[in-house]
């Protein structure tokens, strides 16, 4: 194997899974899984930048998340989506596979996947921005203070995740006013609009208690991107655009940011959840998202619970992208603004400190799939037309605009 391996004696238990994964019918021909719109270009685990010093072991327990999941999946699943069939062998190894050290893990992620770099036509790299839950403080009674609403659904019990025709004008006019759908209330509707954004949120109450909502429901209208508005008036330069600098806007100008939020016409409407303080919001997977392991993508082109290699440089200690970031991630969430073979959107966790880095994520780098040995996955452009480039290219505009990622289309799990 191309990453190196221990000279350790590998437990049994794992011995098994390797020779499982490598073992096939002579003969027998790979499902195949076709990208779009993109190249894909095979990789051996040793052209992964950093993945020996990346902690194999806690990505293999986010692994483990998913495949909690994978493994509900009926035969129709794994017969109609070879991704997920291929995982869903992986995940049974996994389960007998037992805890993993770093080099075990490491192991295991050789022996039964095969890197794949996704380049999607038109651009040069993939492309990822961060989110987060945010932190705000709130009432369960509307007072003079308190006065912004998170609403639950109109239709709790619908199979449908539109759940109202009213638009966010209609809706912060007083539209739904009266009917008893307020969780609770905030102090600020910016609160309001960026919990919206993130798709979950901790409501710190007045009296100590701690709610978490999450997403649950929307209105089905077309997202607007407030930042892209921002940038083609020439308010933000879009080499400075970020939610923080968003936020800063918006409590500076409240008459125009109302203005602003009102274009946006998507809606979306909360749960309140069992969490406790210490538990992590959940993703569209299903499961409980870990931070800077899970990874929001497009949902229409990637299964939940594909593992994809990030190399990017990332402005997480400072505003410059100077931070080395290489990790093993996991598909466990997605958003209406996720779209494309090689996008992601990170999970940075929850609160202030988090969000202000999560709010400054918009760059390049390298998106790779890990494929489920027996799996084959083809782009549909030839690799002739698409160049290498080692250094990322200038963000295209509309990229660049959105950096309010996405609003969740996160279905109740």
């Amino acid at each position: 194997m191309a990453g190196g391996r221990s000279s350790r004696a590998v437990p049994f238990t794992l011995a098994c899974c390797l020779i499982g994964a490598l073992s096939a019918p002579a003969g027998a021909r790979e499902p195949v899984v076709r990208l779009r719109n993109a190249q894909a270009v095979p990789l051996s685990f040793s052209a992964l930048d950093g993945w020996k010093q990346d902690n194999s072991a806690k990505a293999f327990a986010a692994f483990m998340v998913s495949c909690g999941a994978i493994l509900n999946g009926t035969k129709g699943m794994r017969a109609s989506r070879p991704m997920f069939g291929g995982l869903f062998k992986v995940c049974e190894r996994a389960k007998t596979a037992g805890k993993l050290d770093r080099e075990q893990a490491r192991a295991f992620f050789e022996a039964n996947f095969k890197p794949v770099r996704i380049i999607p036509g038109g651009q040069d790299d993939g492309f990822f921005t961060g989110y987060y839950e945010t932190e705000v403080e709130g009432s369960r009674v509307e007072t003079a203070e308190f006065k912004y609403p998170f609403y639950r659904s109109p239709k709790p019990h619908s199979k449908s995740s539109i759940v109202t025709h009213f638009d966010r004008e209609q809706i912060e006019k007083g539209a739904l006013a009266g009917k008893h759908l307020e969780i609770c209330w905030v102090k600020n509707p910016v609160d309001v609009f960026f919990a919206q954004i993130q798709g979950s949120t901790r409501v710190k109450l007045d009296d100590g208690q701690l709610l978490r909502l999450n997403y649950i429901a929307s209105n089905g209208l077309p997202y607007t991107p407030v930042g892209r508005d921002l940038i083609d008036r020439g308010i933000i330069a879009k080499e400075d655009m970020s939610m923080d600098r968003i936020r800063q806007w918006m409590e500076a100008n409240p008459e125009e940011a109302e203005a602003l939020r009102l274009k946006n016409r998507s809606y979306v409407f909360f749960e309140q959840t069992d969490l406790g303080p210490n538990d992590q919001c959940i993703g569209a997977q299903g499961i409980p998202l870990t931070p800077l392991r899970s990874v929001a993508v497009d949902k229409s082109i990637h299964v939940y619970g594909t593992p994809i290699w990030i190399e990017a440089d990332l402005p997480i200690a400072s505003e410059k992208p100077e931070d080395k970031f290489r990790r093993l991630m996991f598909a466990q969430d997605t958003g209406a603004a996720i779209v494309g073979s090689a996008r992601a959107d990170i999970f940075f966790g929850a609160g202030e400190e988090v969000g202000h880095i999560a709010g400054r994520i918009k760059q390049y780098g390298h998106f790779v799939m890990l494929v489920p040995r027996g799996v084959n996955v083809i782009g549909s452009i030839p690799p002739a037309l698409i160049a290498e480039v080692p250094l990322p290219r200038p963000r295209p505009k509309e990229i660049a605009a959105d950096t309010t990622a996405s609003i969740p289309s996160r279905p109740h799990p």
